[in-house]
Formats: structure tokens, sequence, C-alpha cells
């Protein structure tokens, strides 16, 4: 992803930032895929649902003559996808006619009928133990799936898997585009806020210079100012207002943040501990103005970063 971006100087120093023109796609963490094929076997689909989760979880439920395959397909998904939860659903229909019996476990089937009489006569029971009650038991009756074509079949799921990942991340990154734009958008809005602080910051010193001027001049009533004692109590107060630092600070969590959508791989949680940098930069803010304009447009920035927080939350 690149960034064209550009900044200028404004009177109080610091610089003005713009949202960024990215080319790179981001990518949000909820999407759906799904894609089949039709086999000399019979009828194969995968399905793929994501949703956000703070690591990447992976779960797989596939027919048993896959389970060999499960830990590739578990890695070949893992490659792909970073973060999210993600279901995935294996389907397999065999061609009618080409279902081979059954295989009976005797030795299993016995040891079923035996346990249940032991049950029944414990009990004294006199229903007697019936065979669909022994054939519903697991493992008993096996179905003979062809394991020596396990290799062909292989072929088949990776490919219909990699069409269904493939559409599920067209999904995410539609969404993540949707994301992007808003997040930009906002980005903006809050570059304006923390320009109007900055302008306003000089205003509410002169002002609380003022105000303290009055206070002390009421509480004298005749008796002159020493203006040596109240210009070091102003720059006192003006040292303890100073919020320079963190406007500079939070002006450069904004380039950060910009040039981490730019990156071509998963950003979530890079752009989640920037967010924080920026709410604990604004906060501050609030604490040392001490005016009552600055407080407006930090309860607005903070809303911002809340907004801005919710949306990062499906980043992948």
């Amino acid at each position: 992803m690149t960034t064209s971006q550009e900044s200028s100087v404004t009177s109080n120093g610091l610089a003005s930032h713009q949202s960024p023109v990215t080319s790179h796609r981001l990518s949000s963490m909820t999407g759906y895929g799904k894609a089949e094929t039709s086999t000399g076997d019979g009828k194969l689909s995968v399905e793929i649902r994501s949703v956000n989760h703070r690591y990447g979880e992976v779960s797989v439920k596939l027919p048993r003559v896959f389970l060999p395959l499960e830990t590739e397909l578990r890695r070949r998904i893992a490659d792909r996808l970073k973060r999210g939860k993600i279901d995935v659903f294996v389907q397999f229909e065999t061609v009618t006619g080409s279902a081979q019996a059954p295989q009976v476990n005797l030795p299993l089937a016995k040891a079923y009928y035996d346990a249940f009489v032991g049950i029944r006569q414990a009990l004294g029971m006199a229903e007697p133990v019936s065979l669909g009650l022994i054939a519903a038991q697991r493992d008993v009756l096996v179905s003979q799936e062809t394991t020596t074509d396990l290799d062909r079949i292989a072929t088949d799921l990776y490919a219909v898997l990699d069409s269904a990942l493939e559409s599920l991340e067209t999904m995410r990154l539609r969404e993540g585009e949707a994301l992007a734009a808003e997040i930009a958008g906002r980005l903006g809005t809050m570059t304006g806020l923390v320009q109007q602080v900055a302008n306003r910051a000089p205003v509410a010193v002169a002002g609380n210079t003022e105000r303290l001027r009055e206070r002390i001049s009421r509480l004298l009533g005749e008796t002159p100012l020493d203006e040596t004692r109240f210009a070091q109590e102003t720059a006192i107060m003006a040292d303890r207002m100073d919020i320079t630092e963190e406007l500079v600070r939070l002006q450069s969590h904004f380039r950060q943040f910009s040039a981490t959508l730019a990156m071509a791989e998963p950003v979530g949680r890079k752009l989640d501990f920037l967010l924080q940098e920026m709410n604990r930069e604004v906060n501050t803010i609030g604490s040392k103005a001490n005016d009552g304009e600055i407080a407006t447009l930090v309860v607005d920035l903070k809303a911002e970063l809340e907004k801005v927080r919710e949306q990062v939350q499906n980043i992948e």
C-alpha cells in the first residue's frame, strides 16, 4: 500500500496532516466463502465463515474420509488468514451407486451386545437387546470409503478450499475497503479537532492569566500587585497548561496510524495499540488544558477515537 501524504507547518508549529491515498486493500475479519465441485467420486463442497477474534482460531468439520488431511487443511488456512475465528465446513456427497456396503465390526458389536445384556439383567429389564440399538453405536457399522484414492481426493479438496478462501478473501477485502474509507474520514476529523485544540491553547493560557490577575487584584484591593511575583506564578501556570508535547505526539501517532494502514500485512493489533496511545495523549490534554473549549474538543476527539476503535476491532 502506498500513500500520498502532504504536510504543511501551521502558525503554531504543528504539522497539518492529510488522510493517505491508499492502494493497498485493508482486510476485514468478517466474511463468507463457498466453493464446490463434482468429482468422479461425488460432490465436494467447502464453506468458510470468519468473524472477529483477537487471535487466529480455526475450526474444521469434515467427513471421516478427510480426517488424515485435517492438519494440512489447517496449515493452508492459517497461511492465508492470520486473524479471526474461522469455521470451515467440508461436505462430500458420493454419487448414486458409488457407495459401498458398510463393513460390520462384529467384535465391537458383540461387545456392545454383552454390555447391554449385562445392563438389562442388572436392572431386571424384560426388554430384549435389539439389533437397532447395537447398530446405532459408534463404529459398529463402518462406511467403506475408498482410502486408496486419498491423494486424488486431497487434490480436489485443496483446489475447492483455495476457491472458497478466494471467495472469503474477496468479501473480507470488500468490507475492508469500506472500513478504510470510514477510518480515513474519521482520521481527518480528528486531525481537524487537534488543530483546533492547538489554535485554542495559547488563547486558553492568556485567558487563565487574565483571570488570575483579576482574582489577585480583587483580593489585594488597594495593595499594589507584585508584577515580578505575578510573572513567576503565571509562568508556572503556563507550564502546567502547556500541551505542545502532547499535540506533537498526537500528530506523530496520526502519521504512524496512516503508515500502518498502508502496510501490506495484517495491521489490526498495531492499529489498536496506536489508538491506545492516542487516547492517552488526549486524556492528558484534557487534564492539563483547564479550558472549557478545549474540554469540549477533547470530548469530540474521544468520541471519534472510540468510533475508530470499533472499526479497528474488525481489521485483520
